[in-house]
């Protein structure tokens, strides 16, 4: 087979259509497909810059008994953090502010909330809190107010334990796509509980089919899931497909895993990348510093 022209057994699109090679050199691809994507060989990932500023607090809190998060924005641009209660649960902070680069933002959830939060970037938002997002956006609105974030978003998602059943479970989803590199860490969790995330920025990464450009200048924001590119039963998880057991990791999940290892890539993905612990506060981190 010739290595410019790689398809998978199960004929998915040529690999070096999509892939751009700042992040996968040809005999990488070439050993994902042929090892079932268990062994990735070279691995080529471009690092994101990261500013650090002094970090300035903002205390947000509430009456509840549950746990508090901690919000750090560690990008060199703004992000406005969106966060959707469950149903039947509370979207804290009206569901959306502004975060500053370097700022940090600090409010609790309540005992049994489940929910996800995920980044917007590249956001206008006039004096009424209504405007634009560049990724993630919620109608237009700065505080989402039980809207949920448009994809490609990268999704921290979050189910709280309670007094009887205390542990906590989370994780980072990559099945709503990406638009920025986050992390979940718990602050003094003890043993076994682990960090969740993506900490590179996969934007650099996309199957150019996958790519979500700005209007203005063509930068790359955001990278589809297979799933939104696609639209079909087998990258959905839908349809017959819609089962553990009939739903597989495709071979864009598989390369997807391989650059973030800890984050959901499919929908069924929980082995490698649903954590669990019993601390009280959790660090979300947007570009974490890599490891």
């Amino acid at each position: 087979m010739s290595p410019h022209m790689m398809c998978s057994a199960d004929d998915e699109l040529p690999v070096v259509t999509y892939f751009s090679m700042k992040c996968f050199t040809v005999p990488t691809a070439t050993m994902a497909m042929e090892n079932g994507a268990q062994s990735y060989g070279e691995e080529k990932v471009e690092e994101e810059v990261v500013v650090v500023v002094e970090k300035k607090k903002k205390l947000k809190k509430d009456d509840s008994n549950g746990i508090q998060l901690i919000l750090v924005n560690n990008c060199n641009y703004s992000v406005w953090p969106g966060v959707l209660g469950s149903a039947g649960h509370p979207s804290p902070e009206d569901g959306g502010f502004h975060l500053g680069v370097g700022e940090e933002a600090v409010f609790d959830v309540p005992s049994g909330w489940s929910g996800r939060l995920w980044g917007r970037q590249g956001c206008y938002f006039n004096e009424q809190g209504k405007g634009s997002c560049n990724t993630g956006d919620c109608s237009g609105l700065l505080q989402c107010k039980g809207v949920g974030g448009a994809p490609p978003t990268t999704v921290v998602e979050m189910t709280l334990g309670t007094d009887r059943s205390p542990l906590h479970y989370y994780d980072v989803s990559l099945v709503d796509g990406f638009n920025l590199p986050v992390t979940v860490a718990p602050v003094g969790g003890g043993v076994g509980c682990g960090v969740a995330g993506c900490e590179v920025d996969l934007n650099v990464c996309c199957p150019s089919k996958f790519e979500v450009r700005e209007a203005r200048n063509g930068k790359v924001v955001g990278c589809k899931s297979a799933c939104l590119a696609l639209k079909t039963d087998k990258y959905c998880c839908t349809g017959e497909y819609g089962s553990p057991s009939s739903c597989k990791p495709t071979l864009f999940s598989h390369l997807f895993k391989a650059i973030c290892p800890r984050a959901y890539s499919f929908a069924y993905d929980d082995s490698s990348s649903l954590n669990m612990c019993r601390a009280s506060r959790y660090l979300i981190t947007f570009c974490p510093p890599a490891r």
